[in-house]
C-alpha cells in the first residue's frame, strides 16, 4: 500500500493525529504541525496528504459546530481568497521561496507580539477581506495560510471562531484539491496514507470535542497565538535552512 516503512508511517500518523487534536480545540493545526514533518520524511507526500486530512478535520469541526458559523464573515473572507491566490502564484514566480518565507514569518511573529500587548483588530468587512486575501496569497506561496484568519478571530467566542474558520479552511482545501486534480497532480500514495490515518484524525476530533469545553476564552486565544507563532518559526527555519 505504501513504500514507506511502517515505523515511519506510524510516526507521521502520530504527528497528524496531534495536529488534528490541536485543530479540534483551537480551529487550526493539522497543516501547521503535520506538513513540516511530512515534508522532511517524504516531500512527495506534500501537500496531498495534509490536504486530505485537513479536509477531514475541518469537515468534522464544521459538522459539529455548524450552528455557530458567522456566515456574514465568510461572505467577506472567502471571495477575497481568490485574488489572493492569484497574487500568491505571482509571488512564487517573482520571489524566491526563502524571501517569501522570511517575510511572512516576520509578519506573523510581529502580529503575535502585538496581540500579546492586547492590540485588538476589529472584525469587519475590511479586515475580513484583507485576512482572506492574505491567507490566499500566503497559502499559495508557502502552504501556510491559516494564521491571518486565526489571528483575526482570536478574540471571538471559541465555538464561533472554530466553526467559522472551519468553513474557510474546508472550502480552501476543496479548491486546492480540485486544482491539483485538474492538473493531474494528485498521487495515489498520499491518498492511501490519508485513508490509513483517517481513524486517528477522527479519534483526535472526538477527544478534542470532549476536552475543548473546559478551555476558557483567554486560554483559547493564547492557544491560537502559540500555534501561529510555532508555524511562523517553522516557516522561518525552513526558509533559511
Amino acid at each position: 500500500m505504501t513504500d514507506l516503512a511502517w515505523p515511519v508511517v506510524v510516526a507521521i500518523g502520530l504527528v497528524v493525529t496531534l495536529g488534528a487534536y490541536v485543530q479540534a480545540v483551537v480551529g487550526l493545526g493539522i497543516g501547521l504541525l503535520g506538513a513540516p514533518v511530512v515534508a522532511l520524511v517524504d516531500p512527495s507526500l506534500v501537500p496531498d496528504l495534509t490536504l486530505w486530512l485537513a479536509l477531514l478535520i475541518s469537515g468534522l469541526n464544521l459538522l459539529g459546530e455548524h450552528e455557530h458559523v458567522d456566515w456574514r464573515s465568510t461572505a467577506w473572507s472567502l471571495p477575497a481568497r481568490v485574488p489572493g491566490t492569484v497574487v500568491g502564484a505571482w509571488l512564487v514566480a517573482v520571489f524566491s521561496e526563502k524571501q517569501i518565507g522570511v517575510v511572512l514569518a516576520a509578519m506573523v511573529l510581529a502580529a503575535v507580539a502585538l496581540s500579546l500587548r492586547a492590540l485588538e483588530v476589529p472584525v469587519n468587512a475590511a479586515t475580513l477581506a484583507t485576512a482572506g486575501f492574505v491567507a490566499g496569497a500566503t497559502g499559495t506561496a508557502t502552504s501556510i495560510g491559516g494564521p491571518p484568519i486565526a489571528l483575526l478571530y482570536q478574540r471571538r467566542e471559541p465555538h464561533v471562531a472554530r466553526a467559522t474558520m472551519s468553513v474557510f479552511f474546508f472550502v480552501g482545501v476543496v479548491l486546492s484539491l480540485g486544482g491539483l486534480a485538474i492538473a493531474g497532480a494528485l498521487d495515489r500514495e498520499p491518498s492511501v496514507l490519508a485513508l490509513l490515518m483517517a481513524p486517528g484524525v477522527v479519534l483526535a476530533y472526538v477527544v478534542g470535542r470532549h476536552t475543548r469545553n473546559v478551555i476558557d476564552r483567554e486560554t483559547f486565544r493564547r492557544g491560537v497565538l502559540v500555534v501561529c507563532a510555532f508555524s511562523a518559526l517553522v516557516l522561518l527555519v525552513r526558509s533559511v535552512a
